[in-house]
This record gives structure tokens, sequence and C-alpha cells, in this order.
């Protein structure tokens, strides 16, 4: 890798389930990323069990024993649709393909539960997510005013058919 190392992919990414004891590292990035982040709580809910949730973290062998956490993704299983809910890469690790190689593995576990929709919500000023949303062939399908604070903004509703 050269300079940052930042737009180089990363070749040796490993997703798996996410466990209890990734928790704090997940935190960590869920603060760096969101002006309202969930707590420690709400990560302990999704993980607890007989819920809909489907967690998924994403280390990087290569950079340490144990490998880091250097992003992850949430969604729900809800019949034959797949929400995703949330969605963060540690800013370090940022524009290195993570955040696509979660959603492909996230897109997969809702077809492999039999969902054929997917549908999220995402900040309408965020771009950049949103352009990551529309390469996986996400549409917008409208608008929920006001549907985040810290600050107030509207969401756009994305979705996938066939997945």
């Amino acid at each position: 890798m050269t300079g940052s190392g930042r737009d180089c992919p990363v070749a040796d990414l490993l997703i798996e389930p996410m466990r209890r004891e990734d928790v704090s590292e997940v935190l960590a990035i869920e603060v760096a990323s969101f002006s309202l982040p969930w707590t420690e709580e709400m990560f302990a809910a999704e993980l607890g069990p007989g819920t809909l949730a489907g967690m998924l973290v994403a280390r990087v062998p290569a950079a340490g024993t144990p490998p880091p956490v250097v992003g992850y993704i949430c969604v729900w299983l809800v019949s034959d649709e797949l929400h995703i809910n949330n969605l963060a890469v540690h800013p370090r690790w940022r524009k290195r393909g993570i955040a696509r190689a979660l959603l492909q593995a996230a897109l997969r576990h809702g077809r492999e539960g039999g969902a054929h929709t997917a549908f999220l919500e995402v900040r309408v000023s965020n771009v950049a997510a949103q352009a990551l949303y529309r390469q996986f062939d996400f549409e917008p399908v409208g608008v929920r005013p006001r549907y985040y604070t810290h600050p107030l903004e509207d969401a756009l509703i994305m979705r996938r058919t066939g997945l």
C-alpha cells in the first residue's frame, strides 16, 4: 500500500456473524459514524435469542491479532423483506470496499432467508451512501419527513427488488 492506503481494497477481509464480545469495537465505530449512535443495550438486544436480526462484522486479519472489527451491518429479516438498519465502517478503513462487502453479505443473508425485497433509510444529505446503494440497484421510493434527529433531517427510503 502506498500513501494512506485509502481507496485501496482490502484483499483479505473476513465477514462473520457479530458476537457479544464484538460490541465494544462496534460501538466505537458507531460513535465515530453517527450523530445519534445506537447504545450497547441496543446492540445487545439485537444479538439476543429469538430476534429477527442478522448482524455481521468485517475483520482484517492482517491488521492484528485478534483481527480488529473494521465495519458492521445490522439487518432484520421480516417475512420476505430484508431491512437494512445500520451499516458503518471505521473512519480509518473507509473507501476500501468494506461497506460494499458487508452489503453484499447482508443481501446474500436475506436471499438465503427467503427475502425478495430489501429496504433501507438514508439521510437525504448522505450522497456517498446513496451512491453505494444505487450501485446495488436500490432505488428511491419515498421520503420519511423529519426521520432523523441530531440534526433533524428527512430520510430517503430506498428499495431493491429481486435479491
